[in-house]
């Protein structure tokens, strides 16, 4: 892994989740941030004054390509949807910050740096629309080289049953559809996301998985 980095090597990062506190916040920041291993999340209940905390979790998630596991019932619901790339992640990342989502962290900081960043290319959104046209489901994340980090994904409770699902589907199809290995993050397991086949390896495994993949060209997001 590189130094040249602002959050220093790995081996002085201390042994917990957080490993940086800013002020800073900026679009350029966490591209560099994301090369290094490390993602933003504000610290919007605590009373540290910096503005934005810093993670690179001691156990790393990531979903393999060939592990996906796509249900019967998943494959048949898939049906239902029509699934974009792109085409809004404006809606996309405003469903996945509704304030009213229990541990909602993406504030208005959040959402001008990674529209900025999908406006550069960077980021993009996974959209699952139903027949009537209702954006229904969706994710989105920073692509760099190989790797993708996922940052949230939703669903419509009552239109959008798996449409989450439906978009992750599509993404590890992306993903994988040149038969370069790349790699998924998906920061922390949750139960949700080792249901769908997400492992989880040590921090030291992340990186070196991390170096290989940014050496690999993206995918063709179309």
């Amino acid at each position: 892994m590189s130094l040249s980095h602002a959050f220093g090597p790995e081996e002085e990062w201390p042994a917990q989740d957080l490993v940086a506190l800013s002020d800073d916040f900026n679009a350029g920041l966490v591209l560099e941030a994301y090369r290094a291993g490390v993602f933003p999340m504000p610290l919007q209940h605590s009373s540290f004054a910096a503005r934005m905390g810093w993670w690179s979790p001691v156990k790393r998630a990531y979903l393999p390509l060939d592990e996906l596991r796509v249900t019967r019932s998943l494959m048949k619901m898939s049906h239902r949807y029509t699934v974009t790339v792109d085409q809004d992640f404006g809606g996309v990342i405003a469903a996945c910050g509704d304030p009213s989502r229990e541990g909602g962290w993406i504030d208005h900081d959040i959402t001008a740096v990674y529209s900025e960043l999908h406006r550069a290319g960077a980021v993009h959104s996974v959209e699952t629309w139903d027949a009537e046209g209702r954006l229904v489901g969706g994710l989105y994340g920073v692509s760099l080289g190989g790797l993708f980090a996922g940052e949230s994904m939703f669903h419509d409770p009552e239109r959008g049953r798996d449409a989450s699902k439906v978009a992750l589907m599509e993404l590890v199809r992306i993903l994988g559809a040149d038969g370069v290995p790349r790699l998924l993050d998906v920061q922390w397991l949750t139960a949700h996301l080792e249901s769908l086949g997400a492992v989880e390896i040590s921090r030291r495994d992340y990186l070196e998985l991390l170096d290989l993949a940014l050496d690999v060209p993206p995918p063709w997001w179309g």
